[in-house]
């Protein structure tokens, strides 16, 4: 088998090279899975949220470790590496809160002639394929519904994040989760694919790429195996004519630019009433000067590199693309001289841009952003919705009641009002169109890893 490196985006160094399981490898690490997982859920439901709460207490406890690997790994700045720890608790902890009451049996009927419930079983073995740009959290959003839940877990991580997987590992094995109910596992595609094709698992989850949700629904194509599919975004912000200017430009340039534009939910377009659009066009370029770009292992950087030379790239392209079709790039690159040409790529904000060019319509996932002015909520709207995509959007203004009619008008999975860039656990987190299907946290998070089952008992 091929080894699959990881490249550092620092250096262009291999960080990390691991080789793959071949597939009689893999099909035993399943096969140990199905064998453990039966054990797994017949433990008392408190028993299993015990050791994983333990297992992301240890996870936790190398929190400071874990900000100096993502910043080696996927470019993260060290000053904000741990902050995805806190996340991971909450959303643990919400999990685990719900999970009683989420899971319990429901009683139809109980009385001298019939018992009748309906209640939720786990699946069985779940696949968990996750993705570089927030790998532990993205990860937590089904790992732990599915183990409390009484599935065993496979878990493959993205390339570019290898030890994530192998940290995840650790952490549940040392808090108690047996070996074989959570299992860290390296794989290649064609590998991945055949599982997929054999029905190993009885639910896959995938965050990534609409091409890669594609494969995936390829390869599950008449095994009836249940996808989730969490895929690309052009999430927008629209600020209105009563918003907070000052709270928007915060928000709405934070949301584009964080993580160096790598987040699912991030703020790609923004759409700013003709009011308010020449303020906020000259607050943003402000607060952009203020990044630092550089090493994301000095704490002073607030701008790392991108995961990939090749992501950078892709920026770069939609960047030139748009200035020569008309648009305006009011960020000197200069400016940030550390803008290398590879994986370290200077932010950008730009204006005079329209739904005609790629930077306004496809997937960017880079610390860019198009500025576009407009009369009033249809517009936005119209504007909003015209994307392939639908994940988030974020309205800025006073009215609830306004946020809210709009909102109703998005085609999308969560509406944000004066915040962005945001899960709330106790929400589900979902998408529409090539986003994707289905969907994690909230209660609905523990029904997408159960199914129902009915007992229909008749007293003699």
């Amino acid at each position: 088998m091929k080894d699959i490196n990881l490249i550092s985006p620092i250096d262009g160094s291999v960080l990390v090279r691991r080789t793959p399981l071949d597939r009689d490898a893999a099909q035993a690490t399943v096969a140990r899975a199905r064998a453990a997982q039966a054990e797994w859920a017949a433990r008392p439901l408190d028993d299993r949220i015990a050791l994983v709460k333990a297992g992301v207490a240890a996870l936790t406890a190398v929190k400071d470790d874990i900000a100096t690997e993502l910043a080696r790994q996927m470019g993260r700045p060290v000053r904000f590496g741990a902050g995805e720890m806190g996340g991971v608790n909450a959303r643990t902890d919400y999990m685990a809160q719900i999970a009683a009451e989420t899971l319990a049996p429901k009683v139809i009927e109980d009385s001298d002639s019939f018992r009748r419930v309906l209640a939720r079983e786990p699946l069985g073995v779940v696949f968990v394929i996750a993705p570089w740009n927030y790998p532990y959290l993205t990860a937590i959003n089904t790992v732990v519904p599915a183990l409390i839940a009484g599935n065993a877990v496979v878990l493959k991580h993205a390339s570019q994040t290898l030890l994530a997987g192998e940290r995840l590992a650790q952490a549940f094995h040392a808090g108690g989760v047996p070996q074989d109910v959570f299992q860290n596992v390296v794989l290649d595609h064609a590998t991945t694919e055949s599982l997929i094709a054999a029905r190993a698992f009885d639910f896959v989850n995938f965050t990534g790429s609409v091409a890669g949700g594609r494969a995936i629904e390829r390869a599950a194509a008449g095994t009836f195996t249940s996808l989730g599919l969490e895929l690309g975004g052009k999430d927008p912000g629209y600020v209105r004519a009563d918003a907070d200017l000052d709270a928007a430009v915060e928000g709405l340039m934070d949301g584009a630019m964080f993580n160096s534009g790598q987040c699912c939910c991030g703020i790609e377009r923004i759409y700013v009433h003709d009011s308010l659009y020449d303020a906020f066009v000259e607050k943003a370029v402000t607060w952009t000067k203020a990044l630092t770009l550089g090493d994301p292992l000095d704490p002073a950087t607030t701008l790392g590199p991108m995961a990939h030379a090749r992501f950078a790239q892709t920026v770069r392209d939609q960047v030139a693309e748009a200035v020569a079709q008309g648009a305006r790039a009011l960020i000197d690159p200069s400016a940030f001289p550390q803008d290398d040409g590879g994986a370290y790529l200077a932010p950008q904000v730009l204006v005079d841009v329209d739904h005609s060019m790629r930077v306004m319509v496809e997937e960017s996932f880079g610390p860019v952003v198009g500025i576009m002015r407009v009369s009033g909520d249809d517009q936005a709207v119209r504007l909003m919705n015209d994307s392939p995509y639908g994940l988030t959007a974020s309205i800025w203004t006073r009215d609830d009641d306004a946020a809210a009619a709009v909102g109703a008008r998005i085609q999308t999975g969560t509406v944000f009002m004066n915040r962005a860039d945001y899960l709330d656990p106790a929400l589900c987190w979902t998408g529409c169109k090539d986003t994707g299907r289905g969907g994690s946290l909230s209660y609905l998070g523990y029904l997408a890893v159960t199914r129902p089952k009915s007992y229909h008992l008749k007293r003699a």
